[in-house]
């Protein structure tokens, strides 16, 4: 079968964008790689599980359309393009080109138009069509052979639309009174006016009893009430607005079967665009662990490799505890206890982490303790479940733990010294703590420690998810994991916080902040431990009775809003809010 994916550049873009707003995905240049990220995993998914044919990437030109001669206040309302995705679009553009996909545009046609005529024009010579978008207009397109491709968002899953699946969302007869239906409601996004006051639930009675806006219009006598007043007032409206809202389907573009097959992607600049990126996750999906020679494409497809360069080195956290010698030991019994506290007290510095059952470490308890001297050699002490027995053991590690002369570093330390005080250990200011020095470096970006040991030691740690497994009922706890894997996991905690110690240090000192740390934050993370540890005292009493107060005063609001609105409804429901506001 021959399948066509046309992939709506901007809308994709934009979706992407949003979608990371209240997180940005930020390099280590400062580069808001988000939009670029999300569009580049969208392509990919649809490579990788769709296993299309064919593609091509639609983009908007600058500048006036059609659609601005016939109404200059078409997207008028729109804001300005955001700086991020003004500056992410020509990486964008660099990684469809690296995948060898063609990017088709029109002068004075939206995305949209070219994908429509594409679309078309590819279902009659025997393609599947998919058009890849989250806008709904392209519901007027769907046939027997051309669906809606809805990308998944937030982990819902895609949607793959059909003409039944269109009609019965816009409650239509035809896919086609899908333009009726935008002509009638408008549409904010685009801004077409339609008929003011004139919603979805309208819109589709209004169709499903005169079936156009045209035969409506010569009907419009039959209607009643402000209806009638709106639809003959606004008729012109009606019309421009369907007509704004029509997808062109005779743009000036040719569906060119060879140019848009799948041959491969140039694999070598892939890699650069990854690398400068940082993109570690995308390049490990898409080039795999090593990217292959010049002459291998991504499709598996082979071309002649005499005249092919050899591939640039790309290293994507290519170590990790299989291939990395390192010496971690189980600390078990008493002996093993005596030696690793004798090792503890030589050391000035100790790399210090804690194992729990939760991530709460008021609510939590103690699974196991880690420890590491010097890089790539640690220590992991199991703990029993009971807590006499956990704070027998742990006692003899307390004059370590609380000795102020001891450097004690971790990775958000903060959290295990706050575990520690719940079994009685006042542990002093850390000396060192490699979350904080990063969030000092590097304020945007993220400072989770896998993050931090691909970044700065090119190593890939364990995920926590391959020992108790995702999140959801069926997740472990620590206890349940057998000790062997708990002990590489664990150790490598540590073992990592120390390789990382000298680098951050030095990061710190290059970029003169380093008197930041040693003299503000690491001090405050003491501050904050025993804040957090006493809680914050609140009046109970009053805080009941003034619930009771506000209880009253709701009562009186919703009473107001009936009698405002004429009609009593679920004022927490988004939905009947907008009947209550548009429809009434």
């Amino acid at each position: 079968m021959k399948k066509l994916y046309l992939l709506d550049g901007h809308a994709l873009v934009y979706r992407a964008h949003y979608a990371f707003i209240g997180r940005p995905l930020l390099n280590s240049k400062g580069l808001n790689t988000g939009a670029i990220s999300g569009f580049t995993r969208t392509l990919w998914d649809i490579i990788n599980n769709e296993k299309p044919t064919h593609i091509a990437v639609a983009f908007d030109l600058h500048g006036p359309t059609f659609r601005h001669h016939e109404y200059p206040e078409y997207k008028a309302n729109r804001e300005a393009q955001p700086e991020d995705i003004t500056i992410a679009l020509p990486y964008i553009e660099e990684v469809v080109k690296a995948f060898n996909i063609p990017i088709v545009t029109a002068e004075s046609y939206e995305a949209d138009d070219v994908i429509g005529t594409l679309a078309k024009q590819a279902a009659r010579q025997g393609f599947e069509v998919y058009m890849v978008t989250p806008d709904k207009d392209y519901g007027q397109l769907v046939e027997e052979h051309i669906y809606m491709y809805k990308p998944s968002r937030q982990g819902n899953g895609i949607d793959k639309l059909g003409p039944k699946e269109i009609t019965e969302s816009w409650g239509i007869k035809r896919v086609d009174q899908v333009i009726d239906m935008l002509g009638l409601m408008g549409d904010a996004v685009d801004n077409i006016p339609g008929i003011p006051g004139v919603g979805e639930k309208t819109a589709a009675k209004l169709l499903q009893e005169y079936d156009n806006i045209e035969n409506l219009l010569e009907n419009k006598d039959k209607l009643v009430g402000k209806l009638k007043e709106r639809v003959e007032q606004y008729s012109e409206l009606a019309l421009l607005s369907k007509k704004l809202a029509t997808i062109d389907i005779n743009a000036p573009v040719t569906f060119d079967e060879v140019s848009y097959k799948i041959e491969g992607a140039n694999k070598d600049r892939l890699a650069e665009l990854f690398k400068l990126l940082e993109f570690r996750t995308l390049a490990q999906a898409v080039l795999g662990d090593k990217p292959s020679s010049a002459g291998k494409l991504l499709f598996d497809v082979e071309i002649k490799e005499e005249n092919s360069a050899p591939a640039k080195e790309y290293k994507v956290a290519d170590h990790d505890i299989h291939t990395t010698s390192h010496q971690y030991y189980l600390v078990q019994n008493e002996d093993e206890i005596q030696s690793l506290i004798s090792v503890l007290e030589k050391s000035e510095i100790i790399s210090f982490d804690t194992e729990t059952t939760g991530i709460d470490p008021t609510q939590a308890e103690l699974v196991g303790m880690s420890f590491c001297t010097e890089g790539k050699v640690a220590y992991y002490l199991p703990l029993p479940a009971d807590r006499n027995q956990v704070l027998q053991i742990i006692h003899k590690f307390k004059h370590i733990l609380e000795n102020p002369a001891k450097k004690l570093i971790g990775q958000n330390i903060k959290f295990d010294m706050l575990m520690m005080l719940q079994y009685g250990f006042d542990i002093p200011a850390p000396y060192f703590d490699t979350m904080i020095a990063h969030y000092l470096v590097e304020p945007d970006q993220r400072h989770k420690l896998d993050y931090l040991s691909e970044a700065y030691l090119n190593y890939k740690m364990v995920p926590i998810e391959d020992l108790i497994g995702k999140k959801g009922v069926s997740q472990k706890s620590m206890r349940d994991v057998p000790l062997e894997q708990i002990k590489e996991y664990a150790a490598e905690d540590a073992d990592v916080v120390m390789q990382l110690y000298p680098l951050m240090k030095e990061e710190l000192v290059k970029n003169e902040i380093s008197s930041v740390s040693e003299n503000i934050e690491l001090p405050l993370v003491k501050v904050l431990c025993d804040m957090e540890n006493d809680g914050v005292r609140i009046d109970a009493q009053f805080l009941n009775a003034y619930s009771k107060t506000l209880g009253v005063q709701i009562l009186e609001a919703e009473k107001l809003i009936y009698e405002q609105a004429g009609v009593k409804f679920n004022i927490a429901s988004p939905k009947q809010v907008g009947d209550v506001l548009f429809e009434k």
